[in-house]
């Protein structure tokens, strides 16, 4: 693969379907997204490397929803990493990029930078939310933490709220391209099971779990260079793995970092507060100061413009 191909498919999802088999799925590759989302904080490795799972997830679980909805994912635990966010931005209209954004909350003080990374985030619950826009009810599903990765955390979510079997196979870490710097790439497949007749006869139900089971011991031979490229494009991958199944191909999906966040925003989440509680928030230097924990955006803003009684209070 040549350079320009490498980069065309670097920050995407390329849905597909195995004709064969009643399984569809989706290819991602993320690379500078993923840097641009890492680099606006100082993570610890250990950090870094659960973000980076969690961003592939969503990338990958995202890419089903429609135009101008958001997918959020959500893991909380009661160890030192105490939260990984992500929100995934469906395009704006067709042929526009989605948008990707993540964070983690963590105890620096309780956290093992030696241990393996999913270890740290300890007992909770793995939570999938959609935004479907104004006027329309957020949908929410919620698993408890399940398995010894977040990919795991996500298959069981499958299994237990939308009884769909779901496997994913993913690789992600920094690496060193040729007359590059050091930078994150990641990669993934996910398998999905699509629903079937719930009245087919048990012999057509025999064949598509013979199916699914021979989709998941060929997803076992992927390598994870394989994966995170740069030798291997997303439609040689597939070929590779399935060509038996007739693997279809439909059209790849960019994915971009991006963040929602404004000054108006926050002008907006401080208007619920009186001028008495604005005050408390004033720093010496006379202002009022927020910070976005997705982009590390700074707002630096005058306290007698907050608040609902606004410059009166």
């Amino acid at each position: 693969m040549s350079i320009g191909e490498q980069i065309a498919w670097d920050d995407t999802v390329l849905p597909f379907q195995l004709d064969n088999s009643d399984i569809r799925g989706r290819v991602a590759r993320l690379d500078s997204a993923l840097e641009n989302v890492l680099e606006k904080h100082a993570y610890p490795p250990v950090v870094e490397a659960l973000i980076a799972e969690a961003t592939l997830l969503t990338a990958m679980i995202g890419q089903t929803i429609k135009l101008r909805w958001k997918l959020s994912l959500q893991i909380r635990g009661d160890g030192p990493v105490r939260l990984i966010a992500t929100d995934y931005y469906a395009p704006e209209a067709e042929g526009a990029p989605a948008r990707i954004r993540a964070y983690a909350s963590f105890d620096r003080d309780r956290l093992d930078t030696q241990a393996e990374p999913y270890s740290q985030i300890g007992k909770g619950y793995f939570a999938i939310l959609i935004d479907q826009g104004p006027d329309m009810t957020p949908y929410q599903g919620i698993t408890p933490l399940a398995g010894k990765s977040l990919s795991a955390c996500a298959e069981t979510y499958f299994a237990q709220s939308e009884q769909l079997p779901t496997r994913f196979a993913l690789s992600f870490g920094r690496a060193t391209l040729p007359g590059q710097p050091q930078a994150w790439r990641a990669g993934g497949v996910m398998l999905q099971h699509m629903p079937g007749n719930s009245e087919a006869p048990k012999r057509e139900a025999a064949e598509q779990a013979e199916n699914w089971t021979r989709a998941n011991m060929l997803l076992d031979t992927v390598e994870e260079l394989e994966l995170i490229g740069p030798h291997v494009g997303p439609p040689e991958l597939l070929a590779r793995l399935f060509h038996e199944e007739a693997p279809r191909v439909y059209d790849p999906q960019a994915v971009h970092f991006g963040c929602s966040c404004s000054e108006e925003k926050v002008r907006s989440t401080l208007s619920i507060y009186s001028a008495k509680d604005i005050g408390t928030m004033t720093t010496p230097e006379g202002t009022v100061t927020a910070d976005c924990q997705f982009c590390g955006a700074h707002y630096v803003m005058d306290p007698a413009t907050l608040g609902f009684e606004g410059k009166d209070g």
